[in-house]
């Protein structure tokens, strides 16, 4: 039986090979063509194949809405999350238009079980609680607005809340 399986094996590496083989052909007119298989006229030449490029999988991403709690990642859940506003930057300014833009916010180490992250407009909260990072904001008055993001536990309390953001709304005005 051993005999059998060296044989099978040294058969399957002979035909990997085989099929890994490509020959390139120039007709009588001057066409080039490649083929897997050697055609039986002399101006048959083997190519020789450069090895194929690869990289790593990517790291697996959370999907959207979710985020990774300090269970899952093994952090400290002693340890206060701290918040950081990741878009816009410092003094963006919202171009004319309806007042519509996003923001996103990162937090470290990772929220604990029932912790979220809450977006400050102007000190005031922009929709409930949550545990993803990520705002659409739409609709928003024309001038400057400061945008913070705190961590607040099961019960409500602020744990932390990130640097102040400034940002400058354009909007078409009545004036």
């Amino acid at each position: 039986m051993k005999r059998s399986a060296l044989t099978l094996m040294i058969l399957a590496l002979a035909s990997a090979q085989a099929w890994s083989q490509i020959y390139k052909t120039v007709d009588e007119n001057g066409n080039v063509s490649f083929t897997d298989t050697p055609p039986p006229d002399s101006n048959t030449e083997q190519v020789q194949l450069q090895q194929t490029n690869s990289t790593a999988p990517p790291p697996d991403i959370p999907a959207y809405g979710t985020s990774a709690t300090a269970a899952d990642t093994g952090a400290d859940e002693s340890a206060v999350p701290v918040a950081r506003i990741t878009a816009p930057e410092q003094e963006t300014t919202i171009p004319m238009g309806p007042g519509n833009f996003s923001v996103s916010a990162t937090v470290s180490p990772a929220l604990s079980k029932g912790q979220a992250m809450q977006l400050l407009m102007d000190g005031e909260p922009q929709g409930e609680p949550q545990a993803a990072g990520f705002w659409d904001l739409t609709n928003t008055f024309r001038g400057a607005h400061d945008l913070e993001v705190t961590v607040v536990s099961p019960d409500g309390e602020t744990l932390s809340t990130s640097e102040p953001l400034r940002v400058y709304v354009m909007r078409p005005s009545i004036n």
